[in-house]
């Protein structure tokens, strides 16, 4: 189902402004709404006194209004980075699902989800590697959109990216010692992530394995190893 096929709703949200410095956007940044339902989310990402919005919000049961005209710059992302990009909200497109984070996302909903994005990434030229959480770019302040969201499924059908690694429960994995931790914080960085120490903070190591299967047993530092190979952040490309 492409865009073009999608129902999208245009419910205005006052919260936006224009891109800075031309910006075009070239990422996608998803979201949980962690609230209890979604007219809520709706109110408070129109509400001007929360100064939050977002382009799109989708719906439990698959509706989806557009807030945010993309070619303004919506309130969704905060502090945050990736790669080089640090005014992540002038450069992305942000999409909240309404969800309280603890609970599976429904089918209707994740399939408006697959429609939407194969529509952004296909006009805009966006390759799935700069689809991405807000956990990814915002690890120490962000879990959204959580341990429930099905990211490999978005990757099979290249909406999103991840690891070519098999899952493994074996007890015999190296010790997470210094210098184990320092190659992953380089590995992180070279994907995108905003690693600012050498040695990386035990919220990056959580974001990066809640997203790409650690708990179905997939290594997180061959995982990392295998996606810095393949999916490098190409900061020449994006900032031309």
């Amino acid at each position: 189902m492409g865009f073009t096929h999608l129902k999208v709703t245009d419910h205005p949200s006052p919260n936006f402004g224009p891109r800075r410095d031309g910006a075009r956007p070239d990422l996608v940044v998803l979201h949980y709404t962690a609230m209890d339902s979604c007219e809520a989310a709706r109110n408070r990402l129109c509400d001007p006194a929360a100064q939050v919005s977002c382009h799109y919000l989708i719906s439990e049961t698959g509706e989806v209004l557009r807030l945010v005209d993309e070619k303004m710059r919506a309130w969704h992302a905060g502090a945050g980075q990736w790669g080089d990009v640090a005014d992540v909200n002038s450069r992305s497109i942000g999409i909240e699902l309404a969800n309280r984070g603890d609970h599976p996302f429904a089918a209707p909903q994740m399939a408006a989800l697959e429609a939407l994005l194969a529509g952004i990434l296909d006009r805009r030229s966006i390759p799935p590697e700069r689809v991405i959480g807000h956990s990814d770019m915002a690890p120490e302040r962000k879990r959204d959109p959580g341990p429930k969201f099905d990211w490999k499924r978005l990757a099979v059908q290249k909406l999103s990216i991840w690891p070519d690694v098999a899952p493994e429960h074996s007890p015999d994995r190296p010790e997470w010692d210094g210098e184990r931790i320092r190659e992953f914080g380089r590995l992180l960085k070279q994907i995108g992530y905003p690693i600012k120490d050498p040695l990386p903070s035990l919220a990056f190591l959580e974001a990066f394995s809640c997203r790409f299967g650690g708990h179905q047993g997939i290594d997180p530092f061959k995982a990392a190893q295998d996606l810095a190979n393949r999916y490098p952040v190409d900061r020449r490309a994006f900032n031309a």
